[in-house]
């Protein structure tokens, strides 16, 4: 029963409003102004509900039932992960790759939208509902035969696709970065051993050149035999060769067969390029008749060097940039030491092993809730978990930021991927393998690197059609070299590139090749992604768990910061200060409280709750505990019901009615108990009334709880940085302005006693009037909130995952309200980063391209060579990704700043 009371308290609306009569059969009215989020069959499921033999029973309004038609179907609320599926898919060069995935996945009917991540070589997918099988023999697809039919696709196109199955364990997914991060080792010494080979023939092609300028310059060495042999155009055409079907044939077999499916990239380019230049070389060394004299095989195998070198240093930095996943990955564990004992034994507590104790390493995915596992000291801690027996200290910094190792003994939490230092331990599992904190971490990480930040779009809508503009630019630009450029400036035909004889073939050629190979569309498709893997990595080892680029680039823009009170700008660790009643003494109504409040989760219900046990009462007999977030707790103590709240919500729960001048009294006498204690003035002063069936308000508990240290230091920081703060809480004024005036927020910025609705409708007519704003919470009651604010930032309790971290775009792991500055300086950092990247991506294309096609020749004399023009376009990549990798500075001088 008590289980239903709880269902329906989170499937109702913070609209509702509860009163209990006191008539025979103490009817429960509820009237829902949302009433259509039940379904029929859930409204039939939970009435009626009875007390015992009292039979205090649970009514639903007729306005409830008739809220939804009898023909509606139940509305269902899927999960993400059942219509979203991620694609590991592999072949991706550039922008223009990203963007011919994307269209060939968004062409099927079946998919609503797609983000596609080159870096972590990922795309994931959201599927539309209507096309999947609701189970019922509807005839739609599953999520997993979309995704295997989409990935099959993919692999057609020739991007090597398939589902990436989201229920594997730690094993797996450690299998699968070690996987990744051996095969990008081999991919790097590969890459290396071809750009050793590929600058071996550029020193060998290019052997010739050197000598012509040693002698030029009075050296006059280089002769002989081998440098003839080296002058031989034969011999060079036969290096040509060797460049394009060695170290190049991958990048031109890739681009070849990217142009013939319909989507061709970066290799492409560099194909065309380096192939024309082959073939009209050869076409003019072998017909020496048609006086064409267009002999520079040294392009091409130039051309190929520049690119190769250039892939391979970008390939570096792109595994510097995941090496944070790589740290996070390793302090996962993959084997545990199960303990099995018989079942006679009897492990005392300062027993870390019995002596018929059996210890058995198994996979961490084996481990259930509730085995024993024993930690040797110096190994990382494999699941969640209790300490049985034992004493260490424990290396809590990857969650907390602690640097110090805290004490750890019997009935203590400790966490997986933190390091065990001093003593054995023995712990009871109480969540593990991919559902341990260490776990979720890692995959939040994962799945915030595979969402695009929104600026993304516009590389993507320029790096789709780049690659068919620069191949129609290229062809542009021959035709008029050739027809019309070299008549109308005869002068250019002087330049070197055009050869010996002034040749226009030779020069529109070459400066075609130019446009082919300078072009970057690698940098427009590494400018976004780079900086988002850098930087939520770097928030991942500062404990800022970031859920996506999109999150970032919202959060840069936030010009308003909304906080909670109780647990966000304070401890979260109230204590009772005051208990003050009219006709029961402190330990009776101590004892009431702690009977509706036991299995409360809000921070005051714990302090009530704590107070109570230290005072050993009591529990009552209690039934059917009802929580409405934000308003307060009910329950049946000992056959009559009994609520604790605010003021409005315990004197509006029953039919009689305290005296206002009784309240009054009650409130003097709290605030007289108070000013005796002599409690710090920057404490949080919060008063909860306790009111009971037939007699209405009984009594008032008083709760303080301290400020947190850098609570005034936070919001003093954010509006230096001209970012408006605001206080939201459901407390009583007195106590919110008291928090306040202590932080540096005005009165005029603070809104007290709201509903958790209410508090969402602040920030929703705030984002009305043109701002963007970030929440601050901590509860459930700031679920809402957290959900509607452009960015939700949440507090864990005790590191722990709760309802604010659920609706949260940003956790804050450390539980330091500091964080949400580092938080924003890392957003702000991370997306200059991107308008950096995309800044210069965008100018080097614009600039280089025009000066590739010649439009500085006829007035400067300026133009440049095949090979110079890949040495650009490889630098421009390494530029975005080096300039990405920068943000690691941002992280070295938050730290030392610290």
């Amino acid at each position: 029963m008590t289980s239903d009371l709880l269902k329906l308290s989170y499937s109702l609306s913070s609209h509702q409003t509860l009163r209990f009569t006191n008539g025979d059969d103490r009817s429960l009215l509820l009237h829902n102004q949302r009433r259509h989020l039940l379904p029929p069959r859930r409204q039939r499921q939970l009435l009626p509900l009875h007390f015992g033999s009292r039979a205090a029973r649970l009514t639903l309004s007729n306005t409830l039932e008739a809220s939804r038609p009898a023909s509606a179907p139940p509305e269902t609320n899927p999960e993400r992960g059942d219509t979203s599926v991620l694609l590991d898919v592999s072949g991706m060069m550039c922008g223009g790759c990203i963007s011919r995935v994307k269209s060939v996945l968004s062409a099927d009917a079946r998919v609503e939208s797609v983000v596609v991540n080159m870096l972590t070589q990922a795309a994931a997918v959201k599927l539309s509902p209507r096309a999947l099988g609701d189970g019922g023999g509807g005839g739609g697809d599953s999520a997993a035969g979309v995704a295997e039919s989409l990935a099959a696709r993919l692999t057609e196109c020739g991007f090597p696709a398939k589902r990436r199955s989201s229920e594997i364990g730690v094993v797996e997914n450690v299998k699968k970065w070690d996987d990744m991060a051996k095969k990008k080792e081999e991919l790097l010494t590969k890459s290396r051993n071809r750009v050793a080979f590929a600058w071996t023939l550029v020193a060998l092609c290019c052997g010739s050149h050197a000598s012509h300028i040693m002698h030029s310059l009075g050296i006059h060495i280089a002769h002989g035999s081998f440098w003839e042999f080296l002058h031989n155009s034969y011999v060079k055409g036969g290096l040509a060769l060797g460049a394009l079907l060695g170290p190049g044939r991958d990048l031109l077999f890739d681009g070849l067969k990217a142009f013939k499916k319909g989507s061709p990239n970066m290799n492409s380019l560099v194909g065309f390029g380096s192939l024309a230049a082959f073939l009209i070389s050869a076409v003019s060394l072998l017909n020496p008749g048609l006086d064409w004299d267009a002999s520079f095989f040294d392009e091409p195998v130039m051309l190929l060097g520049f690119v190769l070198l250039g892939r391979s240093l970008e390939e570096k930095a792109r595994v510097s940039a995941s090496s944070d996943m790589n740290e996070l990955l390793s302090l996962i564990s993959t084997q545990s030491r199960l303990v099995i004992t018989s079942s006679e034994s009897d492990l005392s507590a300062d027993s870390v092993l019995c002596p018929d104790a059996l210890c058995i390493e198994v996979p961490t995915d084996d481990i259930r809730a509730g085995d024993s596992v024993l930690v040797l000291p110096g190994e990382t801690i494999p699941v969640d978990g209790k300490v049985l027996a034992g004493r260490s200290v424990v290396d809590e910094s990857m969650l907390t930021g602690e640097s110090l190792p805290v004490f750890k003994e019997k009935d203590l939490k400790v966490s997986a991927g933190t390091t065990n230092w001093d003593g054995p331990l023995r712990i009871e599992a109480t969540t593990t393998g991919s559902n341990s904190m260490i776990s979720k971490i890692f995959r939040m990480v994962e799945d915030a690197q595979a969402r695009e930040a929104p600026i993304q779009r516009v590389a993507d809508a320029i790096a789709g059609p780049f690659v068919y503009s620069i191949m129609t630019l290229s062809a542009a630009t021959f035709a008029f070299w050739y027809y019309i450029g070299a008549h109308i400036f005869p002068d250019v035909l002087l330049n070197d590139i055009a050869g010996p004889d002034g040749d226009p073939l030779l020069l529109s050629l070459k400066l075609s090749v130019d446009v082919l190979v300078v072009s970057c569309p690698c940098a427009l498709g590494l400018a976004t992604p780079t900086a988002i893997l850098v930087g939520t990595s770097l928030g991942a080892r500062k404990g800022l768990l970031v859920r996506g680029g999109d999150v970032l680039e919202r959060l840069a823009g936030v010009d308003y910061v909304a906080f909670d009170k109780t647990g966000t700008l304070t401890e979260g660790k109230p204590a009772v200060s005051a208990v003050v009643s009219t006709s029961y003494s402190e330990s009776e109504l101590l004892q009431m409280t702690y009977a509706v409040e036991r299995t409360a989760l809000h921070p005051i219900a714990k302090a009530i709750v704590n107070k109570a046990e230290a005072m050993n009462l009591t529990l009552p007999v209690t039934r059917g505990q009802l929580s409405e977030p934000g308003y307060g707790t009910l329950a049946e103590v000992e056959g009559h019901l009994v609520a604790v709240g605010s003021l409005e919500w315990v004197h509006e729960r029953f039919h009689r009615r305290s005296d206002l001048s009784d309240l009054l009294n009650l409130e003097k006498s709290v605030m007289h108990q108070l000013s005796k204690r002599k409690l710090l003035s920057n404490d949080s002063q919060t008063v909860v009334y306790v009111g009971r069936e037939g007699e209405g308000i009984i009594g008032a508990i008083a709760i303080s709880d301290s400020l947190r240290q850098d609570a005034t230091s936070t919001v003093t920081r954010l509006q230096e940085k001209g970012i408006k703060t605001i206080l939201l809480s459901g407390d009583r004024e007195e106590a919110v302005a008291n928090i306040a005036k202590t932080v540096g927020i005005g009165r005029e910025n603070i809104n007290a006693s709201l509903t958790p609705q209410q508090k969402s409708d602040v920030i929703l007519a705030l984002q009305a009037a043109g701002h963007r704003v970030a929440m601050v919470g901590d509860g459930i009651n700031d679920a809402p909130s957290l959900a509607r604010a452009d960015v939700g930032i949440a507090l864990p309790i005790e590191a722990q995952e709760t309802a604010a971290s659920d609706a949260a775009s940003i956790i804050l792991l450390h539980s330091k309200l500091s964080q949400v500055v580092e938080a924003l300086d890392l957003a702000q950092a991370t997306m200059g980063k991107v308008y950096q990247n995309l800044s210069w991506a965008v100018a080097y294309n614009v600039v280089a391209v025009p000066i590739a096609a010649g439009v500085l020749l006829p007035q400067f004399d300026i133009a440049m060579t095949p090979s110079l023009s890949g040495g650009l376009m490889a630098l421009s990549s390494i530029f975005v990704v080096t300039n990405s990798l920068l943000l690691r500075l941002h992280g070295s001088r938050g730290n030392r700043g610290a």
